[in-house]
């Protein structure tokens, strides 16, 4: 059995299978009868809940406030801003009848015709328009500004090609929107929130990034600039991570939301949104694991610590128990969450299996030995590294090796990540060396019909303008023309 938990799908083999097993036997995520939607099991749900988390103070300490707004959108809000419906029509669930009634016949059910909806409803797929609606009836002075506010919600957006978590039709997400009385303070705003995202996903999801700006094809439908944090999954290929966007006074005109400033004239607001997703669950997956399992950082996983004993009798588990508690309560005194797993339905291998596959930092295990000499095995997921260590000082030891694990996986991470950045500055070397994955830091001429060509040749896109990077002269290797940027290349999921 322990044996068939790890039967994964090796890497090098087929590294989108082995992430669609990893996902399952994991026990993260299964698939739902509805066609690409995916039900959360609780261990995965339980990271979510914990990035959840720590994102929301992070917000919080910015200013925002969570609020709720409806799930179901007018069809008509939609239409008042024409860059916004056209970027998200063809992924829309419209709700047209709000009845049900039986057959004639009597054994089955039916949609009832006379209980059609006067105006048809959008699910969301995103909730600038019913938000703005909102906002004109919030806003009337400069004193009104700024709003900051944030949801946690699920959305929908009718996805042909799914994978779980990083490609769903619907999805979990937090979605901020904000309103200001500045253009400068809006891309502030904007600018600070990317920063929160790029200093979550290196601090608690050990995943370096990449920050930078989408091209005009790129961008988020009805902004005027898109900022995005750009992640490297372990096949080189590119993952969209969290995404903030400055609006400017599109939406405030859509829907008509002014204020008075302090000159008594009434103006357009300034707007962004901004949001990440369940899709960072698999960013956190494909960034880490490995050929046996998940490898999660210690911050995030739901299970710090797993404590295994091993014993012949009760009597050696009594003891062995005793000896332990005091242990298992100081770790929750710290915060550092333990499972002390006793149980005698299954074998200890099976145990060591499971907990490696479900990416638990650190493993103690002790036996009847280990009691009589006063030590304890330890080991760490990340490494695979185990030790026979004096009991003496554990709590500490493990305290150590948690931040070692949290430190360790990132910057593996971004070591991987930066010996997979590549300069080139010749098209046909980009499209044969393009296929084995990496982000290609090229020259752009900054039109679309050049970033078409790139896509269409090579299914690579422009995953960004990046920040910190030195804007050199040059040509672009596509057209030969002057560059105006230097942008990071690669597919991406």
């Amino acid at each position: 059995m322990a044996k068939e938990l790890k039967d994964l799908t090796k890497r090098a083999d087929n590294y989108s299978q082995w992430y669609n097993d990893l996902v399952m036997k994991a026990d993260l995520a299964e698939t739902s009868p509805v066609r690409g939607c995916m039900i959360i099991k609780p261990y995965g749900y339980a990271i979510w809940e914990k990035m959840q988390a720590a994102l929301d103070g992070m917000f919080k300490a910015t200013g925002v406030q969570n609020a709720y707004f409806p799930l179901l959108i007018p069809k008509s809000f939609f239409a008042k801003e024409a860059e916004h419906v056209a970027g998200f029509a063809k992924e829309s669930a419209v709700v047209t009848h709000y009845r049900l009634k039986g057959t004639e016949d009597g054994k089955g059910i039916e949609v009832d015709p006379e209980a059609k909806l006067e105006e048809e409803l959008i699910i969301r797929p995103t909730s600038e328009t019913m938000i703005w609606n909102t906002y004109k009836n919030w806003i009337q002075s400069y004193r009104d500004l700024p709003i900051l506010c944030n949801q946690w919600c699920n959305v929908m957006r009718w996805e042909m090609r799914t994978r779980p978590f990083l490609r769903t039709s619907e999805f979990l997400w937090q979605e901020g929107h904000t309103a200001h009385a500045t253009e400068q303070e809006a891309q502030e705003e904007a600018r600070k929130m990317l920063k929160v995202y790029a200093d979550f996903a290196e601090k608690w999801m050990g995943v370096p990034v990449v920050q930078g700006v989408k091209s005009e094809t790129e961008r988020f439908a009805g902004a005027l600039d898109t900022y995005t944090i750009e992640a490297m999954m372990q096949d080189g290929k590119a993952l969209q991570s969290g995404t903030s966007h400055f609006l400017g006074q599109n939406f405030a005109k859509s829907f008509d939301v002014t204020f008075l400033n302090k000159d008594n004239k009434p103006e357009y607001v300034w707007a962004t949104s901004w949001g990440v997703s369940t899709r960072l669950m698999g960013a956190l997956i494909m960034v880490h694991s490995d050929d046996n399992g998940l490898v999660l950082p210690p911050k995030l996983a739901p299970i710090q610590v797993v404590i295994i004993p091993i014993s012949r009798n009760n009597e050696q588990l009594e003891a062995i128990s005793a000896k332990l508690k005091p242990v298992i309560d100081k770790f929750a005194s710290l915060g550092i969450s333990v499972k002390y797993d006793d149980s005698d339905n299954k074998r200890p291998g099976f145990k060591f299996a499971d907990y490696e596959l479900k990416g638990v930092p650190v493993r103690l295990v002790m036996g009847a030995r280990d009691l009589e000499n006063g030590t304890i095995e330890i080991m760490r997921r990340d490494t695979l590294e185990k030790e026979n260590v004096s009991f003496d000082g554990i709590v500490e030891r493990v305290q150590t090796m948690l931040d070692d694990i949290q430190n360790g996986i990132f910057e593996k991470a971004r070591k991987y990540r930066d010996e997979h950045i590549y300069e080139c500055e010749d098209y046909d070397e980009f499209k044969e060396r393009i296929k084995d994955g990496g982000f290609f830091l090229c020259h752009w001429d900054g039109t679309a019909e050049t970033e078409a060509k790139i896509k269409e040749d090579t299914q690579a896109t422009i995953r960004c303008v990046p920040f910190g990077i030195d804007q050199t002269e040059g040509v672009d290797m596509v057209s030969g023309k002057p560059a105006k940027h230097r942008v990071i290349i690669a597919r991406a999921y």
